[in-house]
């Protein structure tokens, strides 16, 4: 093969869980590929660099083989190599450590433990 659907290698290349949770990303702006956003039936090719919007980073993937059947796990450094900027995963470990400042709207007050562990937080930047 030497094209396949977007959203066929992205579920076969285990980015996404299901294939139609890879089409809703795509139909969702969150799938670039060469700067583009793409629908769901784009045909990609072997060298295409594809990017997916994962809230906090985008995630950088360069196609290795076109497949539309999912595959083992084992066998994904034949399929793409991740070209993501070593910054995303900076900013994705900063979130993780200061999670619990940044609350989802509507989720109510903090609990003890959050205050705590944001008082801890910033006596550690004073």
């Amino acid at each position: 093969m030497e094209e396949a659907r977007i959203d066929k290698w992205l579920w076969a290349s285990r980015i996404f869980k299901t294939r139609s949770i890879a089409a809703d990303a795509c139909k969702n702006g969150r799938v670039t590929v060469g700067n583009v956003t793409v629908k769901p039936s784009r045909m990609v090719k072997v060298g295409e660099t594809v990017s997916v919007r994962k809230p906090p980073i985008t995630y950088s993937f360069r196609i290795l083989k076109t497949i539309e059947q999912r595959v083992g796990a084992k066998l994904l450094p034949e399929i793409y190599e991740n070209v993501t900027a070593p910054e995303q995963y900076e900013l994705l470990e900063m979130t993780r450590i200061s999670g619990f400042v940044d609350r989802a709207r509507g989720t109510g007050r903090p609990t003890k433990k959050d205050r705590r562990s944001l008082d801890a937080f910033l006596e550690d930047i004073e």
